[in-house]
């Protein structure tokens, strides 16, 4: 994970910043990924591979084959990090411009056009309270979730004002197999894949 530099450090909080020095500790020598938010320090112990590997590889692609060539849909490092909420995730799509990557240190929020995570088996509530809260708090337009265990999914967008910060207003369910839109493009769905040791899970914020 990446450090932002010295100027931004000073507009954050001794807290954030003690967290987030030790998730860079962290990163190298431990196995899954680990993110600050608004709760403290989350570690997903998601193993290298598999569905959730490969389902962010096709999304990536699927997307690239139809945005403008000004814009990629990138899944490597480095973090999104907003110093004001004291926030840093790490999605595991992002559709951001080439210009806007070019940079030293984490990447702005507010230069990403959408972010894409695929639930994971070892803690899916990350994905689907605790990132649909914070891209939303950082201002990200679009979160679109792919959940390999049950073979659905969800877009969020159309931030709004609550009493408790920015929130996303609405919601697009879809089932593996349909077309989805995240943001301006459509992109398939078929052919991901489920993961196949795992009982069929629930989103937790259905019903």
């Amino acid at each position: 994970m990446t450090i932002a530099p010295d100027d931004a450090r000073r507009d954050s909080s001794p807290q954030y910043r003690a967290m987030r020095d030790v998730v860079q500790s962290l990163d190298d020598t431990l196995p899954g990924k680990f993110e600050v938010t608004k709760e403290g320090i989350v570690h997903d112990m998601m193993s290298p591979g598999g569905p959730h590997e490969v389902t962010a590889a096709h999304v990536s692609r699927r997307l690239e084959r139809v945005m403008p060539d000004e814009l990629l849909a990138h899944n490597g490092t480095p973090d999104v990090e907003g110093e004001p909420e004291g926030i840093m995730r790490h999605p595991d799509v992002m559709v951001i411009a080439w210009e806007d990557l070019d940079v030293e240190g984490s990447i702005d929020p507010r230069t990403v056009h959408a972010a894409v995570e695929v639930v994971s088996r070892s803690n899916p509530e990350n994905d689907w309270v605790g990132k649909m809260r914070d891209y939303a708090l950082l201002g990200i337009p679009v979160y679109a979730i792919f959940d390999p265990r049950t073979g659905t999914g969800a877009v969020f967008t159309d931030i709004h004002a609550t009493p408790d910060g920015p929130r996303y207003a609405t919601r697009k369910d879809f089932v593996y197999g349909e077309g989805v839109t995240i943001g301006e493009w459509t992109i398939p769905t078929d052919g991901l894949p489920r993961y196949r040791d795992e009982e069929s899970g629930q989103d937790p914020t259905s019903g």
